[in-house]
């Protein structure tokens, strides 16, 4: 279960560092080559969560009167099955300062796709060479790491709960909250965020009649988290954790009928995140007689933006209430939700 809530929470560095191919071999390159790669396998985990917590917004466009409310549980749940491009990039000998690539059946080759953070390529061989004398060299040869797609995972989730408030006509508020939970002293993570919804068919005079409402909703959602693995063993050194923050905003126009018990609902709208995870604590960079121990040896920063569009179901069962809605982005996302509430 802890490992299920990293591949969400934490972005997966996790399993870079404890995957079949040890992560701490890609230090031996040095700090310089480590950021690199470490950016291009680990960024689109980064780029899926962020939409994965930009949604589950709202349910319908016909917001509470004073004093309506209603709580919920969401849960989402993003897919990169069928992402490609997210799921692998290309390796260049060129981009790198030390790391090479192994030619397979006797031939040099400088560039090879590989696996990103969520694919399923294995099996590629790299180098490091380095004169340890003159006309001496020493090298050191390890198997890059594959991803989640290869242990037969294709999904980001995210969870939360929500409370949604009827304020002035037409107004409602929205808050949404994880308290921080601690995993085996070594896994931190909390989540909350805040957000706001008009009703404009609110303010027309046939609004009781009116079978649809139109509604904009904008959102914020802040996710903090830490991953203390210096006692895993994985790469040496001492005090090695990563502590990651991901921001997110969402803005949405928002259309829905308005009948007793199923209803639908729509939206078109536009997310915008980013997050970023620091690599705090002391690590060995380097090999052989050219190790050299670093501190906070680098951040990795990744901003996403797109258009999203979603469509979905409402059923109410006087204070009980359950919602499903399929979202179209970047990274598509399904998301479902168990609520509680007055009117």
């Amino acid at each position: 279960m802890k490992r299920i809530i990293l591949f969400g929470i934490v972005g997966v560095f996790s399993l870079g560092l404890s995957a079949q191919s040890d992560f701490s071999d890609v230090f031996a390159a040095g700090v310089e080559d480590a950021e690199r790669f470490s950016n291009d396998y680990f960024g689109p985990m980064s780029e899926a969560a962020i939409y994965s917590m930009a949604n589950g917004w709202y349910n319908s466009a016909d917001s509470k009167p004073l004093g309506g409310f209603e709580i919920s549980l969401v849960g989402n749940i993003t897919g990169f099955k069928n992402k490609g491009d997210k799921k692998a990039f290309l390796f260049d000998e060129a981009d790198y300062t030390n790391l090479q690539l192994v030619g397979g059946n006797d031939t040099r080759t400088d560039t090879q796709l590989v696996s990103s953070v969520l694919g399923d390529i294995e099996g590629v061989r790299v180098f490091v060479e380095a004169e340890i004398a003159p006309g001496v060299t020493e090298t050191s040869e390890f198997t890059l790491p594959s991803g989640l797609a290869s242990e037969g995972l294709n999904f980001v989730p995210s969870a939360f709960l929500q409370a949604s408030v009827g304020l002035v006509k037409g107004l409602e508020v929205k808050a949404r909250f994880l308290p921080n939970i601690n995993f085996d002293d070594d896994v931190e993570f909390g989540l909350f965020g805040a957000g706001l919804q008009y009703d404009f068919t609110k303010i027309l005079p046939g609004d009781k009649i009116l079978p649809v409402a139109l509604s904009a909703v904008i959102g914020y959602t802040n996710l903090n988290a830490s991953y203390d693995f210096t006692d895993q063993g994985l790469l040496a050194g001492e005090n090695q954790r990563i502590e990651t923050t991901f921001n997110t905003w969402t803005f949405a126009a928002v259309a829905s009928t308005k009948l007793p018990i199923i209803n639908f609902y729509g939206g078109l709208g536009y997310i915008t995140g980013n997050s970023e995870t620091d690599v705090l604590g002391t690590y060995q960079a380097g090999f052989g007689p050219f190790q050299e121990t670093v501190t906070d040896p680098f951040s990795l920063r990744r901003e996403v933006s797109g258009v999203t569009a979603n469509v979905g179901t409402k059923l109410k069962l006087g204070f009980f209430r359950l919602n499903v809605d399929y979202n179209i982005a970047e990274f598509n996302t399904l998301t479902a939700g168990i609520n509680f509430g007055l009117r």
